[in-house]
């Protein structure tokens, strides 16, 4: 007959299982940073070729095309590890649905790399391409973050997604400045643009610190202290407070391209850093399962040969329901067991508890982005005037942004069909 002790064994292996795909997982998540970096780059120096002479930057930019498919291939090869069965994976379908549709956008990298050699691209169409596939590729990032099952993993992964996310609105603003500089005259739709894609990074950083350790905090804050940064200020004071009509200086526009530059190199040794100590823990925790795995399958051994002595333990502990008709262990084993049950139900719970408290801020993250959906989709809206929609309503009525977006999800009955 099966003792408490065997489903005690068997929810242990459960964990183990659950630890080594979350292990592969982190693996993925590494990868990914690694493929978003250096797509970051590509899509820089790719803008720097299009709106270059024809000879300049050739050479960079085919030293940088070979650094992103060695990139892609090891995210591939990551892929290869994972149990696609999905019968281990939490929020496995969803998880391997993004990976479908990232897989989709580096297959159409191939095209997007042909028509930036024959120059049949605007510079502002090729980033548009690349945002795409880099917002792909961070679906997977918060879908893993999404599926991690120890809180401690799972924090961990939000803060590096909500700064893998920050990095990318930093990239995204390193290219709209220097298409701005190299116009040489200010924009209203480009100040705006600008204003939201500074407003965006800080969002993101803010949430990278809620959840990010102090060591990864440290780091990043080192990150913010220098020259490169004082010049970036410098320059977002010049083009985004400067009349609309005026000139600007285009030769800026090389300057504000490095010290961007030199800023996101810096913000990559955060990501390493995050993704290094993701991996490691996963590691730890596996072990750490598995050495727990050992002392409980030698207590079951030990258990199979103990005498039916004893009055039992079990009303001496507020535990929680066990099954009828198990075999007693003896006064030391039965109380050890009752222990290590007591013990291992107080962790799940704990841990329960606090991954709730982790996974609260990945769902006002879908909320706020299912309604910038539903005002994109029914009021004709750019992702960012949607945003703005939001957060603007938000400031107006004393609310939480996540706020106004449960209350524009509840209305959309009351809206309009989409024309079709």
């Amino acid at each position: 007959m099966k003792s408490g002790l065997t489903f005690l064994v068997a929810a242990r292996q459960c964990e183990i299982r659950e630890l080594e795909q979350l292990l592969l997982t982190s693996e993925l998540v590494r990868r990914t940073a690694d493929l978003i970096h250096a797509l970051q780059k590509e899509r820089g120096l790719t803008n720097l070729f299009l709106g270059s002479p024809e000879a300049a930057f050739v050479q960079q930019r085919q030293k940088q095309l070979a650094a992103s498919d060695l990139a892609v291939t090891r995210w591939r090869t990551s892929l290869e590890q994972l149990d696609t069965d999905g019968v281990r994976i939490g929020n496995g379908a969803r998880l391997f649905s993004r990976i479908a549709y990232a897989l989709q956008g580096l297959v159409a990298l191939a095209g997007l790399r042909e028509r930036v050699e024959a120059r049949r691209l605007q510079s502002s169409e090729s980033t548009r391409s690349f945002n795409r596939v880099v917002t792909a590729l961070l679906g997977v990032v918060f879908d893993a973050a999404d599926s991690a099952s120890d809180p401690e993993l799972s924090r961990l992964l939000v803060a590096m997604f909500h700064f893998m996310q920050g990095k990318e609105f930093t990239g995204q603003e390193r290219a709209a400045g220097a298409a701005a500089f190299a116009q040489g005259k200010v924009e209203l739709a480009r100040q705006q643009h600008w204003l939201h894609l500074i407003e965006s990074q800080e969002r993101c950083f803010t949430v990278f610190g809620d959840f990010a350790e102090p060591a990864h905090i440290g780091l990043w804050q080192a990150c913010m202290g220098g020259s490169a940064v004082a010049e970036i200020e410098r320059l977002r004071r010049i083009a985004c407070t400067a009349p609309v009509g005026s000139e600007l200086d285009r030769a800026l526009s090389a300057t504000w391209f490095q010290d961007s530059t030199e800023r996101i190199d810096a913000m990559h040794a955060v990501e390493v850093r995050l993704a290094s100590d993701l991996v490691a823990r996963s590691e730890e925790k596996l072990r750490q399962a598995r050495a727990d795995l050992q002392t409980q399958a030698a207590l079951l051994t030990a258990a199979a040969s103990a005498p039916d002595t004893a009055p039992g333990a079990f009303f001496d502990n507020p535990l929680p329901p066990a099954e009828n008709g198990s075999p007693s262990l003896g006064p030391h084993l039965e109380r050890s067991v009752l222990e290590m049950v007591q013990e291992q139900s107080h962790r799940l719970q704990a841990m329960a508890d606090e991954l709730a408290n982790v996974r609260a801020a990945l769902n006002e993250r879908k909320l706020v982005e299912r309604a910038k959906g539903l005002l994109m989709a029914h009021r004709h809206l750019s992702e960012e005037d949607a945003h703005k929609m939001l957060r603007q309503t938000a400031m107006s009525q004393g609310k939480r942004l996540v706020d106004v977006a449960e209350a524009v999800l509840s209305m959309a009955e009351l809206l309009p069909a989409k024309a079709r």
